[in-house]
């Protein structure tokens, strides 16, 4: 990196949680409305995936102690010693060629309504319960929408579901459940050790776990203060709540060897994503694509292309599935896919992260075709669906690909037509999704399908300083023009104001990037250094106000959320009695006012999974000393690709920046992609 200096001396010493979304555009459906049509759309998947799995469990047989007993509570409920749950246990499944795909139904038309608000009397009789227990009267709404019809007994029956409300945690449900219940309840109570299990399995799903190892669970839940964890989830699994599985793991020794497994539980939405996206995968590996261009186009197409983007070209012409890699730079290549595929008259589009994202990659290509993912999905923007209920593409490309969650994954994967192609695009080297799995290293891992690696490098002192870290170096590079900067500060007092002069000042003058083109990055929101503290600072130096609307004035620049993961730069314009007015990507968003301070951030600093999918011109990097423990290779990689032009680092954390790229790798997740995939794709994992 440059030695340390800021861009310019200032001429005077003047002095937020994940969100992530996409704007509908060109629809008169609002994305919030879009994003929950999908949704309900996933869950009656489910409901048919679950009415489909009525086969009994056929492996098993030779495990013993916590997985035996296990799997003993699932057959207990099969037989009817307990009341009937949808539960099953995943034996090593025989190699079979993939299924046919599940086809979702049409998205539904445009302005339809999301799923209906829980009824007046039941959030009123929800509200009654947590009066009694103490418990907020606020949370009565989302309470009833998370526990549906009789969600008011349920709760005085089990006070523990409380801990399904988002927010809620543990010692909040032992409080509500002390005063429903008195002397009835304590730390060992069965209800409670259910509703822990799968707390603890919804916390991990953010965190990119599909499933938990039993241990890791039970562990867990010991350091919840229950007393008999192997019990709670043995609770939990012949109820219903939650799922488990013995997965294989190496080879048996000798034929009267036990075949090694480990033993998982996970919930049953990421269970069936996951089953659903191998097959959906598996299907577009073992098939042919639709002869759609005569292969001497495809060859022409190849030939008039450079180095990489020939090999994407005709990997893409030959294969259902393919895996392109590479930096901002490398962007080129898909673009250079579709076009090639324009010219040759395929319903060719690819889908991005972000709508950042989307209009950069707009501006690579000849033509239009360029969504989001969520706004594809949604029905918001794309090419919309054949009769079927399949994206009517023959081409799609998916960019940003480290950032699909298997649910998201399952979901593009099913909804592509028999005969097409789908292309992978992304760099490994960032954060993974916000949400469960990491389908995209998964895939690479397990080398099932073609890949091409770009050899188009990100020019200049950035793209050598990101290509570094991305192989666990930090490097010292020539920034000549100032595209690397370090400002070094003592304590977070001092980040602070450096970040606001940076922004405000010497980042302007020094570089010519203005203010509202300047994104901070640091590494969480709370903090002396995270986005709240910073956020109040650049709004008192950028754009002073009383916060009139909810705590924003019309100029803010906030980061709005429409679903969990999901984050959508944009602006305030205003307000009135439907709700806070946002500028997000060129179109007008209303927030309701009841889902502002949920959903609306200040935006001059977000974290770096927020970022992710985004650039700037320019970037600041905060790394005060506590922000350590949060530093990783793929978190440092990432905050400073976010820069186009310019990166100031304000350093506060020492020799850490430097150990944390050689020696922090991502945080291991636990999925079950490969084992799942494996079987029903010749030579995966080989």
């Amino acid at each position: 990196m440059s030695t340390p200096e800021t861009p310019e001396e200032p001429r005077s010493a003047d002095d937020g949680t994940p969100a992530d979304g996409t704007p509908a555009e060109g629809a008169q459906v609002s994305e919030a409305e879009a994003e929950l049509a999908a949704q309900r759309l996933e869950r009656e998947r489910i409901e048919r995936r679950k009415a489909e799995r009525q086969g009994p469990i056929e492996a098993g047989t030779k495990l013993s102690g916590t997985a035996a007993e296990l799997l003993a509570a699932v057959r207990a409920v099969e037989s009817g010693e307990k009341p009937p749950a949808t539960v099953f246990e995943e034996a090593r499944p025989a190699r079979r060629p993939a299924p046919e795909p599940v086809r979702r139904a049409p998205v539904v038309p445009e302005g339809s309504p999301g799923p209906a608000a829980p009824a007046e009397g039941t959030v009123g009789e929800v509200r009654e319960v947590l009066t009694r227990g103490g418990a907020p009267a606020a949370l009565a709404a989302p309470a009833a929408a998370a526990l549906g019809e009789g969600s008011a007994e349920l709760l005085r029956e089990d006070p523990w579901q409380l801990l399904r409300v988002p927010g809620v945690r543990p010692e909040q449900a032992d409080g509500f459940a002390r005063a429903l219940l008195g002397g009835d309840t304590g730390p060992g109570d069965e209800r409670r050790g259910r509703a822990l299990t799968v707390w603890l399995l919804e916390q991990a799903a953010p965190a990119g776990h599909t499933a938990l190892e039993m241990a890791a669970l039970t562990e867990a839940l010991g350091r919840q203060g229950v007393p008999d964890p192997e019990d709670a989830v043995r609770n939990a699994v012949a109820e219903g709540d939650v799922l488990v599985f013995q997965d294989a793991i190496g080879e048996a020794v000798g034929e009267d060897e036990e075949q090694p497994v480990r033993v998982l539980v996970g919930l049953e939405r990421c269970a069936l994503a996951e089953e659903s996206l191998a097959d959906g995968l598996a299907r577009l590996i073992n098939s042919a694509p639709k002869q759609d261009g005569a292969a001497e186009e495809w060859e022409r197409a190849a030939a008039a292309a450079e180095g990489s983007a020939a090999d994407l070209i005709r990997a893409a012409s030959r294969h259902g599935l393919v895996l392109h890699t590479g930096g901002e730079a490398a962007l080129a290549e898909p673009a250079a896919l579709l076009d090639a595929a324009h010219g040759m008259g395929l319903r060719a589009w690819a889908a991005t992260h972000s709508p950042v994202g989307r209009e950069r990659f707009a501006s690579r290509v000849d033509g239009p075709g360029v969504a989001t993912v969520a706004g594809l999905l949604s029905g918001a923007e794309g090419p919309g669906r054949d009769p079927e209920g399949a994206l009517a593409v023959d081409l799609l490309v998916v960019l940003d690909a480290p950032q699909l969650d298997v649910e998201t994954a399952a979901l593009l994967t099913e909804s592509l037509p028999d005969g097409a192609r789908l292309v992978l695009s992304g760099d490994p080297a960032v954060l993974w999704s916000v949400g469960p799995g990491r389908v995209f290293a998964d895939l690479l891992a397990a080398r099932a399908c073609p890949q091409v690696a770009s050899r188009r490098p990100d020019p200049g002192p950035l793209g050598e300083l990101v290509s570094g870290i991305g192989v666990g170096e930090l490097l010292q590079v020539e920034a000549p023009e100032k595209e690397v900067v370090i400002v070094p500060v003592r304590d977070a007092g001092e980040a602070v104001h450096r970040t606001v002069q940076l922004v405000a000042d010497s980042v302007p003058r020094a570089i010519g990037v203005p203010a509202e083109e300047t994104q901070v990055i640091t590494p969480g929101h709370g903090g002396a250094v995270g986005t709240r503290v910073l956020n109040a600072a650049l709004k008192e130096r950028l754009n002073p106000g009383p916060g009139r609307f909810a705590g924003f004035d019309p100029g803010d620049r906030v980061a709005w959320s429409p679903a969990p993961g999901r984050v959508l730069p944009g602006r305030v314009v205003g307000a009135d009695a439907e709700g806070l007015r946002l500028d997000c990507a060129g179109g007008t968003v209303v927030v309701p006012r009841d889902r502002v301070e949920q959903t609306v951030r200040h935006g001059w600093a977000l974290t770096a999974h927020q970022a992710v999918g985004s650039r700037w011109p320019a970037a600041v990097v905060v790394l005060p000393g506590d922000a350590v423990p949060a530093l990783s290779r793929p978190w440092i990689y990432t905050a400073f690709s976010r820069a186009d032009r310019h990166l100031s680092v304000v350093h506060g954390v020492d020799q850490a920046l430097q150990r944390a790229v050689a020696e922090v790798p991502a945080k291991p997740r636990t999925t079950r992609l490969p084992v799942l995939l494996a079987p029903q794709v010749p030579g995966a994992g080989e």
